[in-house]
């Protein structure tokens, strides 16, 4: 693949002015065409692909690879990829078929929408146990920690049946894993240091069972269905996946709403749960918090676009600029509009590695959004939204903290 001097280098900058709005960059891009070349946090070039269905058609392709050991992979954080040399925490984010999905079979049994469902009114309470909480603290509140942060690791603590008091180990570890800017010792250290903490918790649960995903998968390892490095992978992901995702979505649709309170208003009663879903689909292409692209390695030539990604390239698929993409959603896709049909988005991925714990993520949106302006109507931001210090170099994009009143 071609080197030049100018190749733009991974994470593209945003504009200060609208942090909603993915780089500007990227519009010129998808612009210019189907493909660009970019600089990842890795030594050789990638493709980026910045157009709707060429993400989907490369996305359910197999001859694209996820394995971040292969030759030309596009990491985003070397520290990952230098702890897993050994494949002895390869996880489902990083296998391809036929063995992805057969552990996605195993994995995806607490995640159904059946369970979810069942889940409902836990997560319910926890909701309004947060919200009782931080009404009887001080004001301003940090939003993030009191609230957007504490609810999926409560939930995530519930399905995986991990004990609370673990929770704050949970953030400081996943910190560092999400963070490119710390060195690839730092982030090797927090990903090993997960490793023998989903470990421990996988033998507490091979003594003695419970009613958790964790327990589950003790009995596959058991059973002799799924090895124990299988499961630790597992748990690596799923653990820190279902809390800083979801955390940060909901900080970030807490301040979105905000700033148009005509459409917060229609949902604010929390009585119209189809109303309600739908914001939540359209939050979810509007903001596109994942925004490092999804990555894999071509086995194969493919032709694309009139062009060819060639056998060893690196492709990075930016599913938040396909998700602005015109013609793709009805109206103006950089206008934000919670009555748009946005379901047919990319926040979640697509193909074999769609996201896993959707449903989860889904319920607790859409539980936050009918509780939380309801029960605090006067909820309002403490500062200037200018002043708010979004992390644009992080896997996820959000904030840390979100001060607020009412």
């Amino acid at each position: 693949m071609t080197h030049a001097p100018d190749i733009p280098r991974m994470p593209l900058d945003r504009d200060p002015a609208r942090p909603f709005d993915p780089s500007p960059m990227l519009y010129r891009m998808r612009e210019a065409g189907p493909l660009a070349l970019v600089m990842p946090n890795s030594p050789e070039p990638a493709w980026l692909v910045t157009r709707y269905d060429d993400q989907r058609a490369l996305l359910s392709d197999p001859r694209m690879s996820s394995d971040q050991r292969l030759h030309g992979f596009p990491v985003a954080v070397e520290g990952i990829k230098q702890s897993q040399g050994g494949g002895t925490t390869r996880t489902i984010f990083g296998m391809d078929n036929p063995r992805h999905d057969i552990l996605r079979r195993m994995f995806a049994k607490d995640f159904i929408v059946r369970k979810i469902n069942q889940l409902r009114p836990r997560i319910q309470q926890h909701v309004d146990d947060l919200i009782d909480a931080m009404l009887a603290g001080p004001k301003p509140a940090n939003f993030v920690t009191s609230f957007a942060f504490a609810l999926p690791t409560l939930v995530i603590s519930d399905i995986f049946g991990v004990p609370y008091g673990d929770q704050k180990m949970f953030r400081e570890v996943t910190e560092k894993i999400v963070d490119p800017s710390l060195t690839k010792q730092e982030i090797a250290a927090g990903v090993g240091e997960l490793a023998k903490y989903v470990g421990g918790l996988l033998d507490a649960k091979l003594r003695e069972p419970q009613d958790d995903m964790v327990s589950r998968l003790a009995a596959y390892v058991e059973a002799g269905e799924m090895t124990r490095e299988e499961a630790i992978g597992g748990g690596m992901v799923l653990i820190p996946a279902g809390h800083e995702t979801t955390a940060n979505m909901i900080a970030i649709s807490t301040i979105l709403l905000l700033e148009n309170p005509g459409q917060l208003d229609e949902i604010r009663p929390g009585d119209n749960p189809e109303l309600t879903a739908n914001a939540v689909e359209e939050l979810l292409r509007y903001t596109h918090i994942p925004h490092y692209g999804r990555r894999r390695v071509a086995l194969e030539d493919i032709a694309i676009a009139g062009r060819v990604i060639h056998q060893g390239d690196g492709v990075i698929l930016a599913g938040n600029i396909a998700d602005r993409e015109p013609g793709i959603f009805e109206g103006d896709p950089d206008t934000f509009d919670i009555h748009r049909d946005a379901r047919h988005h990319l926040a979640f991925g697509y193909g074999i590695h769609q996201c896993l714990g959707q449903p989860l993520a889904r319920a607790e949106l859409q539980i936050v959004l009918a509780t939380l302006f309801r029960r605090i109507p006067t909820l309002q931001i403490a500062i200037p939204v200018d002043q708010i210090s979004f992390h644009p170099n992080l896997f996820i994009y959000g904030v840390d903290d979100l001060p607020v009143t009412w």
